[in-house]
């Protein structure tokens, strides 16, 4: 029952300022990027369909440290493990890995929300199914 998702990415030019360094805003796109891989793998996607209603998952909190920095054409592994299953929110560590060595750690916490008509978002309870699928239960 594994809450621990691994998920590797290359760094792109595009992610670099002038010296060549990854800017800081880009670690929060790669945890994006694990956690919606972590998502698919799980058989979901971060917007799900559920009782015939579209849920999503917008972001009620982000933080992130840095130790070292990233450059231009490193391959960094993200490990990423959900820490709390709340009966609406759930909450993610993602470490940042270049070979062995942690170059920076971030949490983002998301709440399961309906997603309505005209935008607006209603925080739900986590239904039991996709609390199953994210918590390494029988896939279905």
């Amino acid at each position: 029952m594994s809450t621990t998702f691994e998920y590797q990415r290359r760094v792109e030019f595009a992610d670099t300022d002038l010296a060549g360094v990854v800017h800081f805003t880009r670690f929060f796109q790669y945890m994006e990027e694990a956690e919606h891989a972590f998502l698919r793998s799980r058989g979901l996607s971060v917007v799900t369909r559920w009782n015939g209603q579209p849920i999503g998952w917008p972001r009620v909190a982000a933080a992130c440290e840095y130790f070292r920095p990233a450059f231009f054409e490193d391959v960094l592994t993200i490990r990423l493990e959900l820490t709390r299953v709340g009966s609406k929110a759930l909450s993610y560590t993602a470490e940042f890995y270049r070979g062995e060595e942690l170059i920076a750690r971030g949490q983002v916490t998301t709440c399961c929300c309906r997603m309505e008509p005209g935008g607006r978002m209603t925080a739900i309870e986590l239904p039991d199914d996709i609390r199953t699928r994210l918590t390494g239960g029988p896939l279905g």
